[in-house]
């Protein structure tokens, strides 16, 4: 698929060394474009070193800046002369204690605050918002109620919220806010990239997404006595940048787009890793049944509310990804090879398994 990118100005990343963010600055780097970068603290090596490295290593260039999704006013300035803006920022946690602290301040009100900032920049003409796929169903039952029992671009999460899936609540409440701003005014356009679980390396090499709190259950022995069962959408890191960077640049692509190139159980996935980590991990072997999850779950691990239990384990997991494929020419990768990459990695960076 050709893409339509021009050098010639800037464009931003908010949350460029979060998990996501990393990627797509990579694949914009490799476009030879200058990226403009957020971070919460640039004087953090730790938090910009990889991202430095890559820029030195690379096409592009990187230019960084300080900005906070609560601090109102702070994306201005480095959004001057972006054409595209990248929001990727977002925190991302299974395990929390305030959920509109953790989530619902940063999330709403930190999409709120880059969408001032965009209308405030007449340079931008089209803004990549990285949403989820959480914000089109809440929970796998509710699957089964959309049309076909299928998930789409159509579909909305209307089940979720503050005290039940609250990372889920507020990615679909500031999704709608973005279409919201998208819709009062005509200078710029909104494309949306909604994943399902990405999975595979991170680029600073250390964990920022509560992704890896999974992996990390899977192979320390957590789930030893058989992994719950539940299916899921899943995708390759890799390719969930892939799409950002093609929605960004394909005139052609609109809307929203989910993005995900298998579905699997989590002992499919436990299997995948098992063939490679087995002798040296306790990675679960067989399906522990839903009712001695629901049974036990909520005693070994506080966050695994018995109504998540109730409403996700056992219900088949379906999803259409036609429209990722057509309008941004999407190649899926294979699982296995991201699987295995997260799990090394976690294992070479001294993970507490």
């Amino acid at each position: 698929m050709k893409l339509d990118i021009s050098t010639k100005n800037p464009v931003l990343v908010t949350g460029g060394n979060g998990y996501v963010g990393s990627w797509v600055v990579q694949k914009l780097l490799d476009k030879g474009l200058t990226v403009h970068v957020t971070v919460r603290d640039i004087t953090n090596n730790t938090k910009t070193g990889h991202l430095k490295k890559m820029s030195d290593e690379s096409k592009g260039t990187i230019k960084f800046f300080q900005a906070d999704l609560l601090d109102e006013g702070s994306f201005e300035e480095p959004m001057k002369n972006c054409v595209t803006v990248f929001h990727t920022a977002a925190p991302f946690n299974w395990k929390y204690s305030d959920a509109e602290n953790e989530f619902y301040r940063p999330v709403v009100e930190g999409t709120k605050n880059v969408l001032e900032a965009v209308n405030k920049t007449k340079t931008v003409k089209t803004v990549i918002y990285t949403s989820s796929g959480f914000a089109a169903y809440g929970d796998n039952a509710d699957i089964a109620l959309t049309p076909n029992g299928t998930l789409n671009e159509d579909c909305w999460n209307t089940t979720s919220t503050l005290d039940h899936n609250p990372y889920s609540y507020c990615k679909v409440t500031a999704e709608k806010l973005a279409w919201d701003y998208a819709g009062k005014q005509s200078n710029w356009v909104l494309k949306v990239i909604n994943p399902i679980n990405p999975v595979g390396a991170t680029k600073s090499g250390f964990s920022t997404s509560g992704t890896h709190e999974l992996y990390v259950q899977l192979g320390n022995g957590a789930m030893k006595s058989g992994a719950p069962p539940v299916e899921f959408g899943i995708v390759d890191i890799e390719d969930v940048a892939d799409a950002h960077v093609n929605a960004a640049f394909n005139k052609d692509a609109n809307g929203r787009f989910l993005i995900f190139s298998e579905v699997m159980s989590l002992l499919d996935l436990a299997n995948l890793l098992g063939e490679e980590f087995g002798k040296n991990y306790p990675i679960p072997k067989k399906e522990m049944p839903k009712w001695l999850v629901w049974l036990v779950a909520p005693i070994l691990d506080k966050t695994l509310s018995r109504k998540y239990i109730g409403k996700n384990m056992g219900y088949s997991w379906k999803g259409d990804n036609s429209k990722s494929i057509k309008e941004l020419g999407m190649e899926y990768r294979p699982i296995k090879g991201s699987a295995i990459a997260m799990f090394q990695q976690m294992i070479d960076n001294n993970f507490s398994f």
